[in-house]
């Protein structure tokens, strides 16, 4: 037997396994990322896309009081 009749399979087997080891743990990556940004846009089970301009005046208010205040 020649020795590419042996080989040629075994590669081709090994690549394939390492086709199907990326493939699954690229999609658990995904679905992984896509868990904790879901997450990350619910709070309260309410929706917010974005805080209002309100709410970031509110923040950044309140962070400049506690700079002041802390020195």
């Amino acid at each position: 037997m020649d020795g590419l009749q042996i080989a040629l399979p075994m590669v081709a087997v090994v690549a394939a396994a390492a086709v199907t080891f990326y493939a699954v743990s690229f999609g658990e990556l995904r679905e992984k990322s896509l868990r904790d940004f879901e997450e990350s846009q619910y709070e309260d089970e309410v929706f917010r896309p974005s805080p209002s301009s309100r709410e970031r005046r509110a923040r950044r208010r309140t962070r400049q009081a506690n700079k002041n205040n802390k020195t």
